[in-house]
């Protein structure tokens, strides 16, 4: 697929929406096609894609079926987009793919398959705790997992940075031997 046939099919599905032919609310893309086609070099068939609700251009070129996701759109699920078969998950929930694509990149390192998860988000999703957790988390274990932040600069309608304002926060610490186990009053123990 090129830039001009993800352009088309976000056409078609507006048109479709505006004729009232698709009843659940619905997100298009555009002004990435050529950074997600980059991006999708990358992919291969047997790879995992985890998006969000803007997932039309995810979920075409993952698949290679136009036909697929235009029956997923007009049967409601635009902006959860599921198949086993191509294997794309999309959630309309913010950050909500996140520890699901991390848990399948920790399934496939376990089986050693030679898999890969690809997790899509949006720049107001990575600046959430549930990001850093899943992307520290999959550092510090070396998951085959690749994080792609696709930045618009707007969650929602409001600037990511009016938001989040991307200044520095005191903190401060300190370390110290804990003297009390996790829970309760028991005593330490050595085997």
């Amino acid at each position: 697929m090129n830039s001009q046939d993800l352009i088309d099919f976000e056409k078609e599905i507006h048109d479709t929406y505006e004729q009232g032919k698709i009843k659940s609310p619905i997100h298009l893309s555009g002004g990435n096609e050529e950074q997600i086609i980059e991006i999708f070099k990358e992919i291969k068939k047997e790879d995992w894609v985890f998006s969000t609700w803007r997932s039309h251009y995810h979920a075409l070129l993952k698949s290679g079926n136009a036909d697929w996701l235009r029956k997923e759109i007009l049967e409601n699920r635009s902006i959860h987009t599921n198949s086993k078969k191509y294997k794309i998950f999309t959630s309309a929930i913010v950050g909500g793919i996140l520890p699901i694509a991390l848990g399948i990149a920790l399934a496939i390192k376990r089986k050693k398959s030679g898999e890969r998860v690809w997790c899509f988000v949006g720049d107001m999703t990575a600046k959430t705790g549930i990001f850093h957790e899943c992307t520290k988390y999959a550092g510090g274990h070396k998951l085959p997992i690749t994080f792609v932040i696709e930045d618009n600069g707007i969650g929602v309608y409001t600037p990511t940075k009016e938001v989040w304002k991307d200044g520095k926060a005191d903190i401060r610490g300190y370390k110290y031997e804990r003297v009390y186990p996790h829970y309760g009053i028991g005593k330490w123990v050595d085997f």
